[in-house]
């Protein structure tokens, strides 16, 4: 054999030995073994209060609304907030205010929707000294809107009655509420 053939031997033996030590490397038996996924906890919560007291103004200065809770926490995945005995006072720049309460509540990540949980109980007394409480198991508010909705069983009292139902709309603003389905009424006669 001539010096030149056993020259490219060894050049081509060195290269092959490159390909295989790579190809080994890459194709490796653990490439191919099923590797965990990263498991995100979608319960972490990355803050929290404890008696909490939140206040917002209108533009004009006036009242919006204020709102305690018991225990406040976000939820880092979601940006959900988790309320605990949320209890808010809905002024609206009026000095007769919708009193809104439950056990729990889940607010959206922009604030516009509140979802009360267990214990619903949203309440005013109007200028002319009259109650009007609405009560439910579950509660959609929406803040910005003087809006609330449900589609679980709702009871009304107030002027001079009281009314049942499955599923309400509830204007806040303008103190009209529409009962979806199963309504029934009970008033009394003067």
């Amino acid at each position: 054999m001539s010096i030149k053939k056993i020259r490219n031997i060894l050049i081509f033996g060195v290269i092959a030995a490159l390909f295989a030590a790579v190809g080994y490397w890459n194709i490796s038996p653990e490439r191919f073994m099923e590797r965990p996924t990263a498991v995100v906890d979608e319960s972490a919560i990355d803050y929290y209060a404890i008696n909490a007291h939140s206040v917002q103004f209108l533009p004009d200065g006036k009242l919006q609304y204020e709102m305690t809770s018991d225990k406040v926490e976000h939820l880092k995945a979601t940006e959900v907030t988790l309320l605990t005995k949320p209890d808010l006072q809905m002024y609206r720049g009026t000095t007769f205010p919708w009193h809104v309460q439950s056990e729990r509540g889940e607010v959206n990540p922009d604030g516009t929707e509140v979802e009360l949980i267990d214990s619903v109980r949203i309440a005013r007394t109007d200028e002319k000294n009259r109650a009007t409480i609405i009560t439910s198991s579950r509660m959609t508010v929406f803040p910005q809107k003087q809006y609330a909705q449900t589609e679980q069983a709702v009871r009304i009292d107030g002027a001079g009655g009281v009314s049942t139902g499955k599923g309400m709309k509830a204007y806040l603003e303008e103190g009209r509420m529409h009962l979806l389905s199963n309504v029934r009424g009970q008033y009394e006669a003067r």
